[in-house]
């Protein structure tokens, strides 16, 4: 071999060489890039599927009436015997704003009982926020500290989770509400926890 093929090869190798690594990270960042770019943070997996709801007790949002009645606040065992949605809330939350017009929405549904956490917020704040858009909530309870919302597995307000009659919890979505996965992923998940047998 001569020294001018000996000498090309090792200029081949050398190119081929650094390449290889940038070759892998243009795929990681790929797939980095895909990954991240999915537009639908609800498809983020919870290991509370399938899981009963946490064992909290949460006290009542303070002065808060519904129908003339004080609301109570949540307790684990309120779950058994009913499909339940349960919204994680904060008024200072702004998506929190944008999907209570839908939360109103389900709230008409007598076959769904909606209840809120109020996580890390002023009961003042919070009820001038429901006051404003409305009170969907048959019950609604306090995570002044934000240990419920870490038992729930909660990434960030808002999230949803739907419980079936079971006390499970059947269904979690990640991000406010929006007419789009309101019809194709909420409320076909609401019916299949209705059609359940607990």
């Amino acid at each position: 071999m001569s020294a001018k093929a000996e000498k090309s090869g090792s200029i081949v190798r050398r190119r081929i060489v650094v390449l290889i690594p940038l070759v892998l990270f243009l795929a990681l960042a790929a797939l980095f890039y895909a990954r991240l770019g999915d537009d639908d943070p609800s498809r983020i997996p919870s290991a509370m599927i399938g899981r009963p709801v946490p064992d909290v007790s949460l006290p009542p949002l303070p002065g808060l009436e519904r129908d003339g009645k004080a609301l109570p606040g949540i307790a684990a065992g309120d779950f058994q015997g009913t499909v339940t949605l349960v919204n994680v809330w904060s008024s200072w939350c702004l998506p929190c704003r944008d999907e209570a017009p839908l939360l109103m929405q389900l709230a008409d549904n007598p076959r769904v009982r909606i209840v809120g956490i109020n996580y890390k917020d002023q009961p003042d704040n919070a009820r001038r926020f429901l006051g404003r858009f409305g009170n969907p909530f048959m019950a609604a309870g306090t995570d002044e500290n934000g240990r419920a919302a870490i038992e729930w597995g909660v990434y960030g307000v808002p999230e949803t989770f739907l419980v079936g009659r079971d006390g499970k919890i059947a269904f979690k979505l990640v991000g406010g509400i929006n007419p789009d996965n309101l019809e194709r992923t909420l409320k076909p998940e609401i019916e299949k926890a209705l059609a359940a047998k607990s």
